[in-house]
């Protein structure tokens, strides 16, 4: 998603006595304001692992953004306090995943380069039986789908896809459409929208460790831990208001342009 140009209406100064720059803010409240990019390992669900850092870092609220099958490990984004609201957001975003796909007999590499680039662009899915959603047709983009590496039968796949893509089921119709039929071996999240593991993720042990830290007077850990929501949300297109709006807005007002 390119971040859009400042269309401006209107100029007028804002006051910083009010509130604070998201990278200034206490840890109180970056525990408020904030987003683990979380490594998540395989064996627990989304919801288990959201738990486990509730409990840990004593928050009254966590949140996720696109579920993650136990078996499946890598990029889980947990929203704190009021950053759940904006985890909807991260939906809209382009997801990478990388997954290790088994050909179930001998297929010469050529023949499978050309069924992946025939599911590059739009296709049609139906939700695996053990989804939590309804099995009902939907359309999806596969914006980049390639080999990177082959040994024997095993092909590691890249693929970059809009969000509610079943990677599993894509690669079982590989399979049916390559005759020989294919199974997901492995499968890891890399990158929600600007969220990239390349960047630095935080596993369990590592909060673990930055919340021991915090209870023993250091705040440095847990501040490299948990990031500003905002840093991830500088693609999305927002309105800034007058200081003399926000009151209004936050009662309920709605905004309009005079």
């Amino acid at each position: 998603m390119k971040p859009a140009s400042l269309v401006v209406v209107d100029e007028e100064p804002t006051d910083p006595g009010f509130g604070s720059q998201p990278d200034s803010r206490s840890l109180s409240e970056l525990l408020e304001y904030g987003i683990i990019p979380l490594d998540k390992p395989r064996g627990p669900t989304s919801h288990e692992v959201v738990a486990w850092v509730r409990r840990l870092l004593g928050v009254p609220k966590a949140g996720h953004s696109g579920t993650l099958d136990p078996a499946v490990s890598g990029l889980l984004p947990i929203g704190l306090g009021h950053a759940t609201k904006a985890l909807t957001l991260l939906l809209m975003f382009p997801k990478e995943y990388w997954a290790v796909m088994r050909i179930h007999s001998s297929v010469p590499r050529e023949a499978v380069d050309t069924c992946i680039k025939e599911f590059t662009g739009e296709i049609y899915q139906r939700p695996p039986q053990r989804s939590s959603v309804r099995r009902d047709v939907r359309s999806r983009t596969i914006y980049e789908l390639e080999v990177v590496e082959q040994e024997g039968n095993l092909f590691l796949v890249r693929c970059l896809c809009q969000a509610g893509t079943y990677v599993r089921k894509l690669v079982y119709d590989i399979g049916e459409v390559l005759g020989v039929g294919a199974t997901m071996v492995e499968l890891r999240r890399t990158k929600v929208g600007p969220i990239d593991e390349r960047e630095g993720l935080v596993n369990l042990h590592e909060l673990s460790y930055a919340q021991s830290r915090l209870e023993g007077g250091g705040e440095a850990a847990m501040r490299t831990a948990v990031r500003p929501v905002e840093r991830y949300l500088r693609d999305v297109r927002r309105v800034v208001i007058r200081d003399s709006a926000v009151d209004a807005i936050c009662h309920g007002a709605r905004l309009a342009i005079p």
